[in-house]
């Protein structure tokens, strides 16, 4: 440790099977875990398209005995949480998560209870939870995912939405990190067009704010207990980011608009793991921050692709604010952003490129489409602004006006 900036950075980073067909090694990846009895964590999806049963045999064939829970929310929320947490009590010593963000959340915060017992809210973070840290590791965690954005499958966070506190927020340790995420493209071949979209902006935005974000040389030496997961963008999320973002920004169009496309199924698969891993240790930022109170405040609007549910995906609640919150940020890292928008669509404007791409594949452009007017402003900037652990690495100074600035502006 030296007094003044930090000159140290972690990089850290789950074991990654990645390629088409990989989802059928789980039960061999799973067993070789130590695991013999699995609370599997998946949605009515994943059962109803008979993943689960394939899964639940390749498990059995190994002598891992699969117990499979299918009863999430479409989005984490307190009580979803608290149903699993208690169903996952139950004498098993592995977790395997099966779905989008929601299901691998759902089963990092299982293995948490499962492994350690308390209450939702003394882990989440301050200032709206007590923010205690995870006593120590938790059960295994397998994560496959089936769309391709959240990352979840390699990151440290499990995000919740508590509409009674109108926003979302999460519980961010080094132990939820999953042991093994094991990332089958061909698994997100089904996505319809909406969820594609969502979730591929999603990918998107992890990328552009980890690469966005404060560097870690710029903000003060910690000592080693004391130090953040997001620690600045860095020598290592740097390569991951630039990589994610040219990605999505040759394939997200292919992806959404024919679901077959394996080349580009793949290719934002590759992406979304890449950025959850960059994201994880840098940091994300504004649009972020704004994106959980405007997920939790309402939910009214039923997004194309999710069965006619009424809620706004978080890919969606991310990017309606981008343009505006990186028109915002462009004087704090300018170079970042051009250097960005040149790897998304050749040009030099982010938030334009930002803007096209969104067009492109069919995303709400305002708040107003998804329910919001000029007197929702101030309860979600109440919201945004308790994103602290995400608001301090923004490389402009943020607080309530400037939120409120960027809330305007995407109305």
């Amino acid at each position: 440790m030296t007094n003044g900036a930090a000159t140290i950075v972690a990089f850290n980073a789950a074991r990654v099977v990645f390629g088409e067909g990989a989802s059928a090694e789980t039960g061999e990846h799973v067993a070789q875990l130590g695991v013999t009895r699995a609370f599997v964590v998946c949605d009515r999806f994943v059962t109803e398209s008979g993943l689960g049963e394939r899964l639940e045999r390749s498990l059995r064939e190994v002598g891992v005995e699969p117990v499979l829970y299918d009863r999430i929310a479409g989005e984490p929320d307190e009580e979803s949480v608290r149903e699993a947490a208690e169903a996952a009590a139950n004498g098993f010593d592995g977790v395997v998560g099966v779905g989008g963000g929601s299901a691998l959340d759902t089963a990092k915060l299982s293995a948490l209870f499962a492994t350690h017992g308390g209450e939702l809210l003394d882990y989440v973070n301050a200032p709206i939870g007590a923010g205690k840290p995870v006593p120590g590791p938790v059960l295994p965690i397998v994560a496959l995912p089936t769309t391709a954005g959240t990352g979840s499958e390699v990151t440290t966070v499990a995000i919740v939405d508590f509409p009674r506190l109108g926003t979302k927020t999460g519980v961010s340790h080094a132990f939820l990190r999953p042991s093994l995420a094991i990332v089958d493209p061909s698994l997100t071949v089904s996505c319809p067009a909406g969820v594609t979209a969502s979730t591929g902006l999603d990918a998107l935005l992890h990328a552009l704010e980890a690469y966005t974000v404060s560097t870690y040389d710029t903000r003060p030496s910690l000592p080693l207990g004391e130090r953040p997961p997001y620690q600045g963008a860095n020598p290592f999320s740097d390569p991951l980011c630039e990589r994610a973002i040219e990605l999505v920004g040759r394939h997200l169009r292919s992806a959404v608009s024919d679901g077959s496309d394996v080349e580009a199924r793949t290719a934002m698969a590759l992406a979304s793991t890449i950025a959850g891993i960059a994201f994880s240790g840098a940091g994300v930022h504004v649009p972020h921050a704004l994106a959980y109170p405007i997920a939790s405040l309402k939910h009214e609007w039923r997004p194309p692709g999710y069965g006619g549910a009424a809620f706004v995906p978080h890919g969606f609640a991310v990017a309606v604010t981008a343009p505006a919150a990186f028109r915002f940020i462009a004087d704090g890292a300018p170079e970042r952003c051009a250097a960005a928008a040149r790897l998304l669509d050749g040009g030099d404007d982010l938030a334009g490129a930002l803007e096209r791409l969104m067009d492109d594949v069919g995303a709400p452009r305002t708040l107003r489409e998804l329910g919001y007017g000029d007197d929702d402003l101030a309860p979600l900037v109440a919201g945004a602004v308790d994103q602290r652990r995400l608001l301090v690495g923004a490389p402009r100074e943020v607080g309530a006006a400037e939120l409120e600035d960027v809330l305007r502006a995407s109305l």
